[in-house]
């Protein structure tokens, strides 16, 4: 090889190292999948919803006293991260307790107020209190990740130059602002921005409301065959749950008051499982509505071919939710098994999962949740302090959990057994210490029943 061979082939050795040293530098420090702070701007480029509602009624309806509506001033949620914050001294888990505005307050937080949740709430521009908004959602043109608001937005310059917004229709027009079509807005990746949450120091998944979808069997690499969040949570209106074991039909309409007929309109009531805080800020319809999406989620049965050996098996099976059951912040969610048998005279001999006066659950409850630890194999209750998963016991997507009940020994023929799936937002013991006895008594919403003569 000749001198100046070998000085190319430095050269090439060189050129692809710094090429190397170049690439990780940017995963590091300038690629947006990594990067936690959106970029700010002025809150007056937003536009206030209830302009939006000048043009967009029936949505604007729908939406307004929604859980994304309420998702900056729901007084559960204020009440229980404030109280969990203040018993925290490590920096690693204040910063995460801090950080739940990023979903509940979005615009608030890409505008510079609040940066955390220990902000003075009054000094929050009213805009940025209206949660989780049409110029927010409509002004989305991709993600930076899917979790922790990843969203990123374009939004337009106020009222008087709105910009572009954008959503499922290629047609659309309007003559106040400019429109575009956005593929995004119809797949569920612009809802995972939020619903899947990792805790913003020690990377514990949190929460994986999405991630459970998109490994479950509603996903599909064929759109056509795909059933989306929007497929079921923006199918759902009154009187149709619009669930996994549901019909769930198109809902024909206008997007706009003088606009086109639609084959379908993506309804924007955003109902979920929270049953309380629409009923909370006088929307009974919302409530009802998430009455209905559980009751049209799961269902029970009972094997009684061990009862010689005075054993039963209660099966619950997810039939209806395109995540786990339940979802989202499940180390405080409550979704539980109570059984009741009795002998053939009525007495009961085995019961478990019975509220005590308090509405509290006893310690040896059937419970299908998360719990978390501290690092160190210890359970927390305070998710802030969440460093790893110690305990995932809930229902995948079409699939079934089975537990195994022993009886007691004695003749049960002639007897009955009754085991009820019930549910509810959070544990009624957390929020009466978070926010006071009896200042928020949550409903408790009956699943799925099942009897059988033993």
């Amino acid at each position: 090889m000749t001198a100046l061979q070998s000085h190319k082939h430095l050269v090439i050795a060189a050129l692809m190292i710094a090429s190397v040293v170049l690439a990780i530098v940017y995963r590091v420090y300038m690629n947006p999948e990594q990067k936690e702070t959106p970029p700010t701007y002025s809150i007056d480029r937003f536009i206030a919803p209830d302009t939006c509602g000048g043009c967009h009624s029936d949505i604007f309806a729908q939406w307004e006293r929604s859980t994304h509506h309420l998702s900056h001033t729901d007084t559960v949620y204020l009440g229980v991260s404030d109280f969990l914050r203040e018993s925290l001294n490590d920096p690693d888990e204040i910063k995460e307790a801090e950080a739940c505005v990023k979903c509940h307050t979005p615009v608030g937080v890409i505008t510079g107020y609040p940066t955390k949740s220990s902000d003075d709430r009054s000094k929050i521009p009213e805009l940025a209190q209206m949660g989780i908004q049409c110029d927010y959602c409509h002004s989305a043109t991709g993600a930076r990740k899917i979790y922790n608001n990843g969203l990123t937005v374009e939004p337009g310059h106020g009222e008087d130059d709105p910009g572009v917004k954008r959503g499922p229709f290629k047609d659309s027009e309007s003559d106040y602002h400019e429109t575009a079509y956005s593929a995004f807005h119809t797949n569920a990746e612009i809802c995972g921005t939020c619903h899947n949450v990792k805790h913003v120091v020690f990377e514990t998944d949190l929460e994986a409301t999405y991630t459970e979808w998109k490994n479950g069997p509603y996903y599909s690499d064929d759109p056509k065959k795909r059933v989306t969040c929007q497929g079921c949570h923006m199918v759902q209106r009154p009187g149709v749950p619009a669930t996994g074991n549901t019909q769930r039909p198109a809902n024909p309409g206008q997007a706009v008051d003088d606009g086109p007929q639609r084959e379908h309109i993506f309804t924007h009531y955003f109902v979920g499982a929270n049953a309380y805080l629409p009923m909370l800020n006088g929307d009974a319809e919302k409530s009802q509505m998430a009455i209905e999406r559980l009751e049209n989620t799961a269902t029970l049965g009972i094997d009684k071919t061990q009862l010689d050996d005075h054993k039963l098996t209660i099966e619950v099976r997810n039939t209806g939710a395109g995540h786990y059951l339940p979802t989202g912040m499940t180390e405080m969610r409550q979704m539980w098994l109570e059984i009741v048998v009795k002998d053939k005279k009525g007495k009961t001999v085995y019961a478990s999962g019975v509220r005590d006066k308090n509405n509290y659950l006893p310690a040896d409850t059937i419970i299908f949740n998360t719990v978390f630890g501290d690092g160190k194999g210890n359970p927390v209750e305070n998710i802030a302090k969440a460093r790893e998963i110690l305990k995932d016991k809930r229902v995948p997507p079409r699939q079934s959990l089975f537990e195994t009940i022993p009886l007691p020994t004695g003749k049960l023929k002639g007897g009955k057994v009754k085991a009820t799936l019930f549910y509810r937002s959070a544990a009624q013991a957390l929020l009466d210490k978070a926010t006071g006895k009896g200042k928020h008594q949550l409903p408790i919403i009956k699943m799925a029943e099942v009897q059988a003569r033993l």
